[in-house]
């Protein structure tokens, strides 16, 4: 963030050196002295006035040792002596690069990811760690190998999300000693072997049409206790199997087209099936 706050004050101060500079006009040499030394006091203070942004915080070192942390706002330093490390606390990204894994089926694969972390401690992001932007990717990259190493290829392509949950908490634990926080990180893409996709691909076209062949086996066997049940029915209501006869007839179409004979009536019928009902009572006698 840019401090314009010390601009502001350099130049407010700067008016009165000028003022002193011109009342010394008749002495050149006592007001070019004097226009100098107050334009360093100037520069002095100004740069003792330092802004730091909402999102940002400021540790200062005094004479190379951790003085404290400032900010958000307006704070002051002792120029010369103090060092001041301003410290990004929003949240950041960090690509995870295309890396190869072995998993633990022996497949190898490439995976690349993302990782969001902020800065919890600043003085201790400082302090612990040179580049903790630098050893936050190497910590997921590393993190990343050995959890995925320890999965199957079906675990890791069905468990995707608690494979980024124990990666994620892997890095909290390692880095939170420098005062970092890591907030998530997701895998963009696992990329296969082409032939192990083209198994994938016979192994998933197998699987749906296994399905198919179990849900069409599933109604075969409704339709037929369906069928068995109204079998049932009907025999043990002549009239319904009289209705599902003229039924069945009427089916065949309405047009002159389609005609239909029937050889014996369906009271002759009826006269021959009681017939066998009674010699069949008779035999069982």
């Amino acid at each position: 963030m840019v401090n314009y706050v010390s601009a502001i004050v350099f130049v407010f101060l700067l008016g009165p050196g000028l003022i002193l500079a011109w009342a010394l006009g008749g002495n050149p040499p006592h007001a070019g002295l004097a226009l100098v030394v107050w334009v360093l006091a100037d520069l002095f203070v100004a740069s003792a006035i330092r802004l730091a942004a909402e999102w940002e915080r400021a540790v200062v070192f005094r004479l190379g040792k951790l003085s404290g942390v400032k900010g958000p706002g307006l704070f002051m330093v002792i120029p010369l002596l103090d060092w001041v490390r301003m410290i990004d606390t929003r949240v950041q990204a960090l690509e995870i690069s295309r890396q190869q894994v072995i998993t633990k089926d022996n497949v190898p694969v490439s995976i690349d990811g993302v990782l969001f972390f902020r800065v919890s401690e600043a003085a201790l992001a400082v302090t612990r760690v040179q580049d903790f932007r630098f050893a936050m990717l190497q910590y997921a990259r590393t993190s990343l190998r050995d959890v995925v190493g320890q999965m199957t290829l079906d675990e890791l392509l069905s468990e995707r999300e608690q494979i980024e949950a124990t990666i994620g908490s892997h890095v909290e634990k390692d880095t939170r000693a420098w005062g970092l926080h890591v907030e998530s990180i997701r895998m963009e893409d696992i990329d296969m072997p082409e032939e192990l996709k083209k198994m994938m691909s016979r192994q998933a076209s197998a699987e749906r049409e296994k399905r198919a062949n179990i849900t069409k086996a599933e109604g075969d066997r409704d339709a037929a206790v369906n069928l068995a049940q109204a079998a049932q029915t009907m025999r043990e209501s002549p009239g319904a199997m009289q209705l599902r006869t003229l039924q069945t007839i009427d089916g065949l179409g309405p047009t002159a087209s389609n005609t239909v004979v029937l050889a014996i009536p369906i009271e002759v019928m009826d006269v021959l099936n009681g017939t066998a009902r009674f010699l069949d009572g008779r035999r069982a006698q």
